[in-house]
């Protein structure tokens, strides 16, 4: 008879999942990229569409989360793959080629890449033009691996692999025209066009792509399970949808044009105006950077301003609503910012108590435009359709609906035009986004003054 030998000798144990090694240790190891479109430092600490996913799922799972940043964007996978990092977030577009070292989760958004450019640079109308240029792009990137498929149509396409820069650094390049042209992905130019309007688009060099988080291929994987399932109930609930509405709803709204105009405006009109926004802060607690976004909205920070409906001043107040808010001298700087900040408090308050920012402010932002009971109309017809009245992403899909007869017959205050305060409140955030980044570069700029700063972004709202 032959005896079998036990599975397991004396003392040994079947090692614990993964998962329970995380929460046994009180902490998820992600690996990560400093990028616009994936984890960064802003005025008020790390944000990011990777940052804020991550930092769910690990307060899921009930510990703490910690970044990595590798120091070179071709270590990213590796950190991965060697296990120095649990999984890597950093808005990491899917190719079979990486299906290969990685695994990835379900997708939670989709990308294109796209051929950049700087304005007053010739526009290529092709990738074979693009290559005769300097074209470059970061070493063993998703870019480069297309780079090398439209090499097969192209036997003479010609690019620079970069080792030592991402994405964000390359698009850097393009804009001090350092180089000709890079790729990148859409949601990273897109972001970075926010600070850096110059930067164009030439045409896309890829169908659309999915964004996931990336795993080691191992026996265990119940924290990729667990992942798995995060990111799929984050979509089902709509959480996704509002979390990329919050980081890239309201960043087209502003043209080259506008931002060029508002930042020329930053240096020539807005430092005679800081004192009273600062004063209007410290009396009712909201950001002076959001009380100089909404003053620039409302009046391109011109005191003289008015509107052929009779608000004027800095923050446009109404004969009436100046009357409430004690303001006597509408034209009057100060009085205006002071009573504009004033305002925008009492409006907030009434927002019910139970919506969280930032979705409070924006619907406050909304109601300071359009006024409280227009705004209750949408947000019962915003109920009516399924969606979540509390959630601005939401509300903001049907205040336009306040201007179709059908939709306005049957709410309370009958017609308004519902699609003001969605462009009102988005340009709002477009302009206080570029105000803490103004005031994040010139910070910079005094603690490295021989360094130019790369583009950094505030925290996101």
């Amino acid at each position: 008879m032959v005896l079998l030998l036990p599975l397991l000798l004396p003392g040994c144990s079947i090692p614990k999942p993964l998962i329970d090694q995380i929460r046994e240790r009180g902490e998820l190891t992600v690996a990560t990229r400093d990028s616009l479109a994936a984890y960064y430092e802003g005025l008020n600490g790390p944000d990011g569409l990777e940052y804020e996913l991550a930092s769910r799922f690990a307060h899921e799972l009930g510990v703490k989360v910690r970044f990595l940043t590798p120091e070179q964007p071709g270590d990213l996978l590796p950190m991965v793959i060697r296990g120095e990092a649990d999984f890597a977030a950093a808005a990491i577009a899917v190719t079979d080629r990486l299906r290969l070292r990685v695994k990835f989760t379900p997708p939670y958004q989709e990308i294109t890449q796209q051929l950049v450019y700087r304005s007053g640079s010739p526009r290529p109308k092709t990738i074979r033009e693009a290559g005769e240029g300097i074209l470059e792009v970061a070493a063993g990137s998703s870019q480069e691996e297309i780079l090398k498929r439209l090499r097969q149509e192209e036997p003479e396409l010609e690019w620079n692999a970069n080792p030592e820069l991402d994405t964000q650094e390359l698009l850097t390049l393009v804009w001090e025209q350092l180089i000709d042209y890079t790729i990148a992905d859409s949601n990273e130019v897109i972001l970075f066009r926010r600070f850096h309007p110059e930067i164009r688009v030439a045409f896309d060099v890829s169908e659309p792509m999915p964004l996931a988080w990336a795993f080691p291929h191992a026996e265990d994987s119940s924290l990729y399970e667990a992942a798995s399932r995060f990111i799929q109930r984050l979509r089902n609930d709509g959480t996704l949808a509002q979390l990329i509405e919050r980081y890239y709803g309201h960043v087209e709204q502003l043209n080259f044009v506008d931002t060029r105009t508002f930042r020329r405006h930053i240096n020539s009109r807005l430092p005679a105006l800081v004192p009273h926004f600062q004063e209007a802060a410290e009396q009712t607690g909201i950001d002076w950077r959001l009380l100089a976004a909404i003053g620039y909205q409302e009046s391109h920070w011109d005191p003289k301003a008015v509107s052929p409906t009779g608000v004027r001043g800095i923050m446009m107040l109404t004969r009436d609503t100046a009357i409430q808010m004690g303001v006597k001298d509408r034209s009057d700087p100060r009085q205006s910012i002071l009573g504009g900040a004033r305002y925008l408090r009492r409006m907030e308050k009434k927002i019910p108590a139970r919506i969280q920012e930032p979705d409070r402010l924006w619907l406050a932002l909304a109601g300071y435009n359009i006024g409280f009971g227009h705004l209750e109309d949408a947000r019962i017809l915003t109920q009516r359709g399924g969606a979540d009245p509390d959630k601005w992403s939401d509300v903001k899909r049907f205040l336009p609906l306040l201007a179709k007869e059908r939709f306005f017959k049957t709410v309370k205050r009958g017609f308004a035009r519902g699609r003001e305060p969605v462009t009102y409140v988005d340009n709002i955030r477009s302009y206080y986004e570029l105000l803490q980044w103004d005031q994040q570069q010139r910070l910079e700029a005094v603690r490295e003054p021989e360094q130019l700063p790369l583009p950094r972004a505030p925290a996101a709202l």
